[in-house]
């Protein structure tokens, strides 16, 4: 289908579809289009919080969403065939999160670790260094 609309208005072929939403601060949510503006705000309905951990994930349920445009980082439609065919494990809600904060935890002893290391040598994690870790 030859589609002459660009930019934000090609979101409007979207609109009904099963989006997958990657936010800017690493929140994923899945729901269905209902509304675009120009701005490219996103309205989601029937809307979970997708969290994975290794090969496992957990949904929480948000139900209606206003995104605002400048805070998605990538957007595309799920593939109902292949959603039902993906190679990780479902687990529930408070198991996810139990294992988001553990995997935090790691995280946050290396990024010490790092920078005592760093410090020892006289040289200063700086914050680019910081954010390009998480």
């Amino acid at each position: 289908m030859d589609n002459p609309l660009f930019g934000t208005a090609h979101m409007l072929y979207e609109v009904d579809k099963k989006l997958m939403v990657l936010l800017h601060d690493g929140r994923t949510l899945i729901g269905y289009l209902r509304s675009v503006d120009q701005f490219a705000n996103l309205v989601l309905h029937r809307t979970i919080e997708r969290i994975h951990v290794g090969n496992e994930y957990g949904d929480i349920q948000r139900g209606v969403v206003i995104i605002r445009g400048e805070n998605v980082v990538l957007l595309g439609e799920i593939d109902r065939e292949k959603e039902s065919s993906l190679p990780l494990r479902e687990v529930s809600v408070d198991d996810i999160l139990d294992a988001q904060r553990r995997e935090q935890e790691a995280r946050q002893e290396k990024h010490r670790l790092v920078a005592k290391a760093l410090k020892e040598r006289g040289l200063n994690m700086n914050s680019e260094m910081a954010q390009d870790e998480f």
